[in-house]
């Protein structure tokens, strides 16, 4: 049987920043579990590769919701990294941390120690600031954030149109206020992405207390006595079991994290014995407190040949971006999954922005099926702090089979009338005048569709999907509900901690990765304090 001191399970954008964290401390021995292969695949490194290996048949776990009722029944897609570097490594790149109040509603919540002045350390930490350090950020640390290389006349006329409708320019959406418009900042580094694992894990390799073991799917944990003292993994056929002498960290996201403890006989009592899986401690809220970013994509004919659309489809053009981006890093390869942004307030009682608009210079109706034919571009609304409440079940005891997911969108009533509120305000910026000459014709609605809230919602419910941020499954707290205590250990279960965006107690406004590299780098400080 094979022994180390620390499992990591999972080498996405917070096992990554805790395994290359904790192994500075040379007495303890790191192991990392990844299901997924090394990052191999060149379009992993592109930061525009994302379209091609987000729904990879290998690269990415491929799962699906439920049909989501609020959805005309509807099953969503929902990509995740199934790789070295987990989604950090197929994202859209877009460094968001959300917003100071996020963090510090935590700390209402009971979170000692969560507040964003707690948190803003390590942010800076683990940020290598293109602009340099300040007051909100860090130079040196691992992880690279860098401006975007090509701008393009369309994303700046986004901000344009945002400022026309009195919107606030913002340089900075992660310093001292998140409102505004502006260029967003990436998670690239000499042009080519920066995943977690290229931040924190692969340069540090070579130590020899560091060990990552990638094809390895994690089976169930074991647990002896009321603790885990090992995991149960396979590679291809062969089962394999490796011992730890003081914990494992489940950072394996927020559906398969929960997944991993319910295989170990750690959930809901009730539903583990319906799959026959033997209890070993019954934690009610394991898989609980589902919730993610809802989006709605508005799409428009454009009027000029200013788009990526009419040069992915001209083998010229392909050509071209590719000259160019092998000479300078920039043009469309280099584009993120968002280039201009705004957040914005549009509901009253909101006091912060509750709404995050993404500037896309293309358009197409699904990643899969490639981008439209005549020159387009996308506004995406997405709602930053989403009421509805949905869960992850096991399907079955398989290890292998996919969970079950109800993402319960739109169950709540402010949800719909912020995604509503958040499409009026995307039409309004769509009529500016320094918007509006771009557009040859509304695409998605189409010309004609209806403005008012009844056909507005109804066009949410029908083209709306995930923005790939599910969080909370195993959530942080003092209260009797919660599942990992404020150093993040799994209460009732020694030896065990969760480490991602499943212990987030709500969801940060704005995009996760960042928040869950700052959640890495943190336990692994709540690691080596009791070595």
């Amino acid at each position: 049987m094979d022994e180390t001191d620390v499992v990591v399970v999972g080498s996405g954008s917070a096992g990554s920043a805790l395994a290359g964290r904790l192994s500075e401390d040379p007495r303890i021995r790191v192991t990392v579990l990844e299901a997924g292969a090394k990052d191999t695949n060149p379009w992993l490194h592109v930061p525009i590769g994302y379209a091609k290996t987000m729904y990879h048949p290998t690269i990415s776990w491929n799962y699906q919701t439920e049909a989501e009722a609020e959805l005309h029944g509807r099953s969503v897609p929902w990509p995740r990294g199934r790789v070295l570097g987990g989604s950090s490594a197929i994202n859209g790149l877009i460094y968001i941390r959300g917003q100071a109040a996020d963090y510090d509603h935590w700390r209402q919540l009971g979170c000692t120690g969560w507040a964003y002045e707690d948190c803003l350390p390590y942010f800076k930490r683990s940020q290598n600031q293109e602009r340099g350090g300040d007051d909100f950020h860090g130079s040196g640390g691992p992880l690279t954030t860098s401006d975007l290389r090509d701008k393009g006349v369309l994303p700046q006329a986004f901000i344009d149109a945002a400022l026309e409708l009195g919107f606030p320019r913002n340089d900075d959406f992660n310093g001292a206020d998140q409102e505004g418009a502006g260029w967003y900042q990436v998670t690239v580094r000499n042009g080519f992405r920066c995943s977690a694992a290229t931040a924190y894990l692969k340069p540090n390799l070579k130590r020899p207390n560091l060990r990552l073991i990638t094809d390895a799917q994690v089976q169930r944990l074991v647990i002896e006595g009321g603790r885990v003292t090992g995991v149960v993994y396979r590679v291809g056929s062969e089962e394999r079991t490796i011992k730890v002498t003081r914990e494992v960290v489940l950072s394996a996201g927020a559906i398969n994290s929960p997944q991993v403890m319910m295989l170990s006989g750690l959930g809901p009592a009730q539903h583990l014995a319906e799959m026959g899986i033997a209890v070993q401690r019954d934690i009610p809220q394991v898989g609980q407190n589902l919730q993610d970013h809802l989006q709605a994509r508005l799409m428009y004919r454009a009027s000029q040949n200013v788009t990526m659309n009419e040069r992915v489809n001209s083998w010229i053009g392909m050509a071209k971006m590719g000259i160019e981006f092998a000479l300078t890093r920039g043009g469309p390869l280099s584009f993120a999954a968002g280039t201009s942004g705004l957040f914005a307030r549009v509901l009253p009682q909101s006091a912060t922005p509750d709404v995050q608009f993404h500037f896309i210079p293309w358009s197409a109706d699904s990643v899969k099926e490639g981008l439209h034919k005549f020159p387009g571009f996308t506004i995406s609304v997405c709602q930053l702090r989403p009421e509805s409440r949905g869960e992850i079940r096991l399907a079955s005891p398989d290890p292998m089979a996919k969970p079950h997911i109800h993402a319960r969108y739109l169950t709540s009533e402010t949800d719909k009338q912020c995604m509503v509120e958040g499409v009026k305000l995307a039409h309004r910026l769509a009529e500016t005048k320094a918007l509006g000459r771009f557009i040859a014709a509304p695409y998605a609605p189409p010309a004609g569709a209806g403005r008012d809230d009844a056909a507005l919602l109804d066009f949410v419910r029908r083209n709306s999907g995930t923005i790939y941020h599910p969080t909370s499954t195993c959530r942080m707290g003092e209260d009797a509900g919660a599942v990992v205590d404020t150093e993040l250990r799994v209460k009732g279960v020694g030896g065990l901690r969760v480490a991602d965006a499943s212990i987030m107690p709500t969801v940060v406004s704005g995009n996760t990765n960042a928040g869950c590299i700052m959640i890495g780098e943190r336990c692994a400080d709540f690691i080596k304090r009791v070595a």
